[in-house]
């Protein structure tokens, strides 16, 4: 699992890459209650907001960690938002990308160097 200093996570199987938010980033948002994920198809660029995620507290773009094109959306979150506080690195991913440029992955944090990022915060 790989991490950006915006709290997203990225989980390389092959060439797709299921990306979700951080367990920190769910904390921050509070209670989840609303989810906008991106469709299969849409083309993505690393850096650029993908999906839209809203709690009690605040809405937040969600981050494109890699550029690629989606493959899946979590559809389930449309009905069950809490998932992402419940299991933001499991079952509460935001979508599934075919990653254009595995480096993008590889330039990512990796677990050690997120929770020292994260003791900076």
């Amino acid at each position: 699992m790989r991490f950006t200093k915006d709290h997203e996570w990225v989980e390389l199987d092959g060439d797709v890459a299921t990306i979700g938010i951080t367990a920190y980033a769910a904390e921050q948002l509070g209670d989840v209650v609303f989810v906008e994920v991106p469709e299969a198809g849409k083309t993505v660029k690393a850096g650029d907001g993908f999906a839209v995620v809203e709690s009690v507290k605040a809405a937040s773009d969600v981050y494109a960690p890699v550029s690629g094109e989606v493959v899946e959306g979590n559809a389930a979150l449309s009905d069950a938002p809490e998932t992402v506080n419940a299991a933001p690195e499991g079952t509460g991913w935001f979508a599934k990308v075919k990653v254009a440029d595995k480096a993008e992955v590889e330039a990512l944090m990796d677990r050690a160097q997120y929770e020292a990022y994260l003791a900076t915060l």
